[in-house]
């Protein structure tokens, strides 16, 4: 299994007003797996996803990524967990505005310690991988949404990551643009075995999903993963 949680809870604020994120989460992923986590606003998707990506972590429970648990760690070995071992698509991209299409992707490979030709060479070659060759030098003001959220894709892709994380990634694009999307992340787990884990209400994306998770108010109430 790549992943293995446990009983996880999670709630925020204090007394009265607090909220409970999760309520007792069970999840197991092996690898290869093209994942998505579906449900309302306020299920806990995002909160789920952050726990696996070790953004944040649970008032109870336990949480193993890739062998490690991850939950025994400092945050500075966090971090660090995230630099090689995670890759991060956001639904409002992220990218850097002042880098170049070729400079976002890289800047992973960057923080590494990858020499620059190798690094350029490996976001060049993900560039082209996600439609995007010959857009190597263009800022993100310069490109469409679809094509900044390529970008961000190819990112994710760079470190050779254990899963790729999607946080609704389809949310600021258009219908088409959001299939071809889709389309891509399944093509790159199909031909790369790389993992997928998509937090997302939208149809395209669920009707892609090889499993699928159904949480609401903080619980799973449907999954293949559940467990």
């Amino acid at each position: 299994m790549l992943i293995e949680a446990r009983g996880l809870h999670k709630r925020y604020g204090q007394g009265a007003v607090a909220e409970t994120a999760l309520d007792g989460v069970d999840l197991r992923l092996p690898r290869g797996a093209f994942a998505v986590l579906a449900g309302p606003s306020g299920s806990g998707k995002t909160t789920l996803l952050n726990m696996v990506g070790t953004l944040d972590v649970p008032d109870a429970g336990s949480l193993t990524v890739a062998g490690q648990d991850v939950l025994a760690l400092s945050d500075a070995e966090r971090a660090r967990f995230r630099l090689h071992h995670i890759g991060f698509v956001f639904q409002a991209y992220n990218l850097i505005r002042v880098l170049t299409a070729r400079e976002n992707v890289a800047y992973v490979l960057q923080l590494q310690g990858v020499p620059a030709a190798r690094r350029h060479r490996v976001a060049d070659a993900l560039l082209a991988e996600v439609g995007l060759a010959g857009m190597e030098n263009r800022r993100p003001d310069e490109l469409s949404g679809g094509q900044q959220q390529r970008i961000a894709v190819a990112r994710a892709l760079a470190s050779e990551p254990d899963i790729v994380l999607a946080d609704e990634p389809t949310a600021n694009l258009d219908s088409h643009t959001g299939e071809a999307l889709v389309a891509l992340m399944r093509r790159l787990n199909e031909e790369r075995g790389m993992t997928f884990l998509i937090a997302s209400h939208d149809p395209v994306v669920i009707g892609q999903a090889e499993t699928l998770v159904h949480l609401r108010d903080g619980r799973i109430v449907d999954g293949d993963a559940a467990g």
